[in-house]
């Protein structure tokens, strides 16, 4: 489900709190919480930036933060109702895309609720702050490499696959068999390996970023658009090619998942509801209000 990983500064201001989302359910109250300090702190990391930006990005942040909380949990709530049903009795390919596409839909509402302050905060960077970025950029990009082995032999890279989804899939549905996990991994081997694809992609979606900043100290209603746009279509700047391989690969990834539906016990299932449920909750009680106004914690 970990389809938004985006980028530094938009990623803190306006994926940050969709990204927590994916944390376990055991930490996700507390972590969502006191997400607004964490959020300043990661920003300092990628631009080195001033009081007087740490003042109005905690500000802006803090805004999005309580629409985030009070407006859209409860509908996310309302989206995992849904995918409980669906999984209740048993999940297709269909099922997997739509959560994707959802998961696309909920991102853009951010992205249309923050781009606004993110380009009043941008527009403030110093050339200095765009290479401490730059310089993140890089050592992001050097990490993406190292944990998904993507310089390496095709065996390897599979094996950072194989790894990782038996981990995922553990998570969300208790133990598997031996049985099953030898499964799991024939039918990996039919899905194509998108490490080398998503590093293009995320070259691709800085080049044009770093383009995007060059314009941040013309005319603001112009830039805040470009920015909005930039951040609701990520998936635009795409050749015809490399957006007909994403698609297949979500489609392959889609089957894997409705394979592997098949394959639970009742207990597994059972679990994976339960995780659901978990999710829900927190986030029902994310979005009370305690008296006096005071956030649920």
């Amino acid at each position: 489900m970990n389809i938004l990983t985006r980028w530094p500064l938009l990623r803190i201001l306006l994926c940050g709190i969709a990204l927590l989302l994916a944390s376990g359910c055991s930490t996700l109250r507390i972590s969502y919480g006191h997400f607004d300090s964490v959020a300043s702190w990661m920003a300092h990391d990628y631009f080195d930036l001033n009081p007087d930006q740490r003042e109005a990005f905690t500000r802006h942040f803090g805004r999005l933060h309580d629409w985030h909380r009070y407006e859209q949990l409860p509908e996310y709530a309302r989206f995992l109702e849904e995918m409980q049903k669906r999984a209740a009795r048993g999940l297709r390919a269909a099922d997997m895309l739509w959560l994707v596409d959802g998961l696309k839909q909920r991102y853009a509402q951010i992205a249309a609720r923050g781009a606004a302050d993110a380009a009043d905060l941008l527009a403030t960077l110093s050339p200095a702050q765009i290479e401490s970025f730059k310089q993140q950029l890089d050592k992001d990009n050097r990490k993406f490499l190292r944990e998904n082995r993507t310089e390496a032999g095709e065996a390897e890279r599979r094996k950072v696959v194989e790894q990782r989804t038996l981990s995922q899939l553990r998570d969300w549905v208790g133990p598997l068999s031996t049985a099953q996990q030898a499964r799991i991994t024939d039918l990996l081997k039919t899905t194509p390996l998108v490490d080398q694809l998503r590093h293009q992609d995320r070259l691709r979606r800085q080049r044009e970023f770093l383009a995007l900043l060059e314009l941040r100290k013309g005319e603001r209603r112009i830039f805040a658009q470009r920015l909005r746009d930039w951040l609701e279509h990520w998936e635009a700047g795409r050749d015809a090619a490399q957006a007909k391989l994403f698609e297949e690969s979500w489609k392959k990834r889609a089957e894997l998942y409705e394979a592997v539906d098949r394959m639970l016990t009742a207990t597994q299932r059972n679990h994976l509801l339960d995780r659901i449920q978990d999710y829900i909750d927190d986030f029902r009680e994310l979005a009370k209000r305690r008296s006096g106004g005071a956030p649920a914690r």
